[in-house]
């Protein structure tokens, strides 16, 4: 039975018009606060026509909605510093009253050496974009030391740990894994887990059974056990109400994008997930029989990229009013 039902959008926008796709992106939010959704979620896109800083607009949906949880999914570290993100992180959290849930990941930034110098100018090959970078932003999130300077400087009070200090953050704190690895280092870190339509080809070449055994690597090393908190973000686009004319262009979505699920691509044999298209009931009945959905209760459906405003309203509305019930999910009390 789902129990918790969310959704993922990168926000693009026109460059020459950046502000109606960041309003767009907004509305979306408030459209799925109304429609009882759990969560929705920002995706990160670093020197591209997408959201570049989901956090700042995330405080701006925090005043826009009252419910929801907020989002990213995931924020790359290697684009941050943890000791000013955490600061971002418990502001926001404060802002959204205890509703953020920030995902991250590791490795280094996309297109790094092209980068690195407008990055990290002059300390690029001391940075270190492992998973050291998530334990310093943990220890902060956490409300650890990070300095000895403490008490009353002057005219200033200065404060040993990040402040503001947000309470219940580091318990909403998730980490976006594709490789049994990650799995395991979330899990004996606890951290919740994302768990996307990208996932490393390491012992099979079958999607749904890779993401399954990542799932229970990660829950094994959990304390919390098969408690440990899952959320799954596959492509998936009812079209019970859509038009002609959108139910054929989700189709050409999809069918351009299938042909990289058949095999692992490139050096890292990454497998990709086919989009799910078709009818609620459809869309049910392949959920259902997918390995890795029958072992959660949360999701995080993502929008497809290049789609329009009024094909994200359908899309939504079609996830919140058929395709959730139909796998047993109730909505979210307003």
């Amino acid at each position: 039975m789902l129990r918790k039902l969310g959704f993922l959008t990168i926000g693009l926008f026109d460059e020459a018009d950046p502000r109606r796709g960041h309003e767009s992106t907004l509305e979306i939010i408030e459209l799925g606060e109304r429609l009882g959704f759990d969560s929705a979620w920002l995706r990160h896109r670093h020197l591209q026509f997408g959201i570049s800083s989901p956090v700042a607009v995330l405080a701006a949906a925090s005043q826009r909605t009252s419910r929801i949880e907020l989002g990213t999914a995931v924020t790359p570290l290697g684009w941050e510093n943890p000791l000013r993100l955490a600061e971002d992180l418990a502001t926001v959290d404060l802002l959204t009253g205890g509703r953020l849930n920030p995902g991250i990941s590791v490795g280094p930034p996309m297109n790094f050496d092209r980068v690195k110098d407008a990055l990290y100018p002059g300390t690029a090959d001391a940075e270190d974009f492992g998973y050291a970078r998530v334990e310093r932003l943990l220890a902060c999130v956490r409300g650890e030391p990070v300095t000895d300077v403490e008490g009353t400087v002057g005219f200033e009070r200065f404060s040993t740990r990040v402040q503001p200090h947000s309470p219940g953050l580091a318990s909403r704190l998730w980490y976006g894994g594709g490789s049994l690895r990650s799995a395991r280092w979330a899990g004996e870190h606890g951290m919740n887990f994302l768990t996307s339509s990208v996932v490393k080809a390491e012992e099979s070449e079958d999607f749904a059974e890779i993401q399954l055994s990542h799932i229970r690597a990660f829950r094994a090393a959990h304390p919390d056990g098969d408690r440990a908190r899952v959320s799954q973000g596959l492509v998936v686009i009812p079209t019970d109400s859509a038009s002609p004319a959108q139910r054929e262009k989700y189709r050409a979505y999809a069918e351009a994008r299938t042909p990289r699920t058949r095999s692992p691509q490139g050096p890292a044999r990454m497998m990709f997930a086919p989009d799910i298209v078709g009818t609620v009931a459809q869309i049910a009945d392949e959920l259902a029989a997918h390995a890795a959905f029958r072992e959660i209760d949360e999701v995080a459906f993502a929008l497809p990229f290049t789609f329009e405003h009024e094909d994200y309203v359908q899309i939504l509305t079609d996830m919140a009013e058929r395709l959730g019930p139909a796998l047993g999910w109730k909505p979210a009390a307003a």
